[in-house]
């Protein structure tokens, strides 16, 4: 079966690595254009076009692909099926019907929920229990078609998005071949989605940042490690921009003003709109490095009671 790879950041990365190592024929490999990193603007190629070049796998970068350049790669290429995991761009109709088998997605999510852009950090956000990747036959709609298999996981209670976006990345991978090797069998059976289920995952922003200490700490707490390691959440210390990381439920730790802070040897003790807290391990000041909040409070002291927030 000879396969042409749609994808570009780190969550594409093991699924096409999975395909190398198994020996499936890589003919190609679709990826979002270099782009500048940095304070210093360096143009960075994606995570996906280091693998593939290291493999000797040819990279297509396309600008576009509405303007029919990328059905003509694939009518180069000849694939039997399209492989897409994150690559970033709405795929048109005559790229969708081009293959044999059509164009399958790799999903991190358990569709119909999340669809969208960010599913694995709106899943944090939204204190989720479970999450999971699903395998999609894809159609024009946006993550809207057929669902194929699905592999499910349990997110840790204080699990950022990061680190369950690296767990199901993992999982992406396994379920690919998965996939591929049931399609290859004829044991596949598509299953519609239930569109009254879905909801969507929209792209996350610096906006979302501040964090409001009115809402209850579970909340809060959500919020910390949904957005650990991107856009980070922060909160205002003296006029300058405090961000957080590692965040903890606790208990038995009395109440406080929603934002009044409390300085123990291990952390930050932060209360919420419910009169209770959330712990914090790691901060970084504006115009410093991230550390133990134990280091940066033992160097900058703040009186109990301080309030964070604008």
């Amino acid at each position: 079966m000879k396969i042409v790879y749609m994808g570009t950041p780190d969550f594409a990365v093991l699924p096409l690595k999975a395909l190398i190592d198994k020996g499936y024929d890589v003919a190609g490999v679709f990826t979002q254009p270099d782009k500048p990193v940095g304070r210093k603007a360096i143009l960075t190629p994606p995570p996906v076009k280091t693998l593939a070049i290291e493999n000797n796998i040819p990279v297509f970068q396309p600008n576009s692909l509405k303007n029919g350049e990328g059905v003509k790669i694939l009518e180069e290429l000849k694939p039997d099926i399209v492989i897409v995991v994150a690559y970033g761009k709405i795929l048109p109709k005559d790229f969708l019907r081009f293959p044999q088998y059509g164009c399958i997605n790799i999903h991190g999510s358990l569709l119909p929920k999340y669809r969208g852009a960010a599913p694995i950090q709106r899943c944090v956000l939204d204190g989720e229990k479970y999450a999971g990747v699903t395998s999609m036959q894809m159609d024009e709609g946006l993550d809207t078609g057929d669902m194929l298999l699905k592999t499910v996981t349990e997110i840790g209670e204080n699990e950022t998005s990061g680190e369950l976006f690296d767990r199901l990345a993992v999982m992406g991978a396994n379920l690919l071949i998965e996939t591929l090797v049931s399609l290859e069998k004829g044991e596949l059976k598509p299953e519609k989605q239930d569109d009254s289920q879905s909801t969507y995952a929209s792209m996350l922003d610096k906006t979302m940042s501040p964090v409001d200490w009115s809402k209850n700490a579970c909340e809060v707490h959500n919020h910390i490690r949904g957005l650990d390691p991107w856009p980070v959440a922060q909160t205002v210390l003296e006029g300058k921009n405090l961000k957080l990381f590692s965040s903890e439920l606790v208990a038995n730790q009395g109440s406080g003003l929603p934002g009044s802070v409390k300085i123990l040897k291990t952390g930050l003790l932060v209360y919420c709109g419910d009169g209770n807290p959330v712990f914090i391990k790691e901060v970084q000041y504006e115009g410093k490095k991230r550390m133990a909040a134990s280091d940066f409070f033992r160097g900058h002291p703040v009186a109990d009671g301080t309030v964070l927030g604008n």
